[in-house]
């Protein structure tokens, strides 16, 4: 006779368990479903981190090219700090040593005179005071161990400036370094974004940018010359003939720049030493407005003032972009303008 045993049911902790693993299967499943077009950004949202990337690296570049600046610098003071002590320490020894020979004749004769114990003093200020008021001294002899004292006086301020300037070298060359690195980790992480694209992307970029640059170059309007000073338009020239070279951080030419290495460089061809950062070309001239702006002006840019470009013309700007681009004309509103500087 068959059996009509009722089959056995499955608990309800199971039933709870089995449900709730299924139920967590279709979310990671449609999670992973959902997740997956959205993995890979796309080629807008790339371009877009890059860019940001490396208007930071370019702040970057800006800090380290002023601490690299500051750095040689300090080399020259330092080295011309020192070349002045061991000239005056030379000049010292001779002094000592015209004191010395008068020394040994007198010691010869049996007896040494004042001028011998003033060198010999132990608070030689105060003895010379006295040696003077009581004509113990002749005045060659006041002459010579003033000069003595003067020269040891000047030997320890310099010895004293010397040992400042170096221990601020060492904490500047620590600060160019961490610089360096921030530099360096910006430009590795945007080159890390830039390899997730496919090369019809890259391609693609590539080929707006191109695009960007010759509808720019086509609007330059040289006519806008106007009041420009002959210098400034022999700057623009000298930029002009560097189109083309890429750019690099911390560069200042002639084989690649970065944007205050161009303008620094285009202004020195004409005869005009700029100081070497933006921050600081900002503050070498009279400040104008974009309505004032002439060709060969330079043009400042974000609030922190960290990129400048030449003006030319008709609402453009020549300058070294960023990294991964080169020296070429570039629309004014491309970048948030902040004001000119007539040099």
């Amino acid at each position: 006779m068959a059996s009509h045993r009722r089959p056995k049911q499955p608990s309800r902790a199971r039933v709870t368990v089995l449900t709730t693993a299924a139920a967590a299967a279709v979310a990671i499943s449609s999670q992973a479903a959902n997740a997956a077009p959205s993995e890979k950004p796309s080629k807008d949202e790339v371009k877009a981190k890059v860019d940001k990337l490396y208007e930071e690296a370019e702040q970057a570049t800006e800090k380290y090219n002023g601490a690299k600046e500051k750095q040689e610098k300090l080399q020259k003071e330092i080295s011309t700090i020192q070349d002045n002590v061991a000239r005056g320490q030379e000049e010292l020894n001779e002094l000592r040593d015209t004191m010395g020979l008068a020394a040994a004749a007198q010691y010869r004769t049996g007896s040494i005179d004042s001028s011998v114990q003033l060198f010999l003093s132990s608070d030689p200020d105060d003895y010379l005071d006295k040696a003077s008021t009581m004509d113990q001294l002749s005045a060659q002899q006041v002459d010579s161990l003033k000069k003595i004292q003067g020269k040891q006086r000047e030997l320890s301020q310099q010895r004293a400036e010397a040992s400042d300037k170096l221990k601020d070298l060492a904490s500047t060359r620590t600060e160019l370094g961490k610089k360096k690195k921030q530099v360096q980790a910006k430009l590795a992480e945007a080159q890390k974004l830039l390899n997730t694209l496919t090369a019809a992307e890259k391609a693609a970029l590539a080929a707006e940018e191109q695009r960007a640059s010759r509808s720019a170059a086509d609007r330059v309007d040289l006519g806008n010359v106007g009041s420009a000073s002959g210098r400034a338009m022999a700057a623009f020239q000298a930029a002009q003939s560097q189109i083309g070279k890429p750019y690099v951080y911390g560069a200042t030419g002639t084989a690649s720049y970065d944007c205050s290495g161009l303008t620094s460089w285009a202004y020195a061809q004409a005869g005009v030493s700029i100081p070497r950062t933006s921050q600081a070309q900002a503050n070498a001239g009279t400040r104008l407005s974009m309505s004032e702006l002439k060709v060969g002006d330079l043009v400042i840019f974000y609030g922190d003032l960290h990129h400048v470009g030449l003006y030319a013309g008709n609402g453009q700007v020549l300058h070294a972009p960023r990294s991964g681009t080169v020296v070429r004309y570039e629309s004014i509103n491309n970048m948030p303008f902040q004001f000119g500087v007539r040099i």
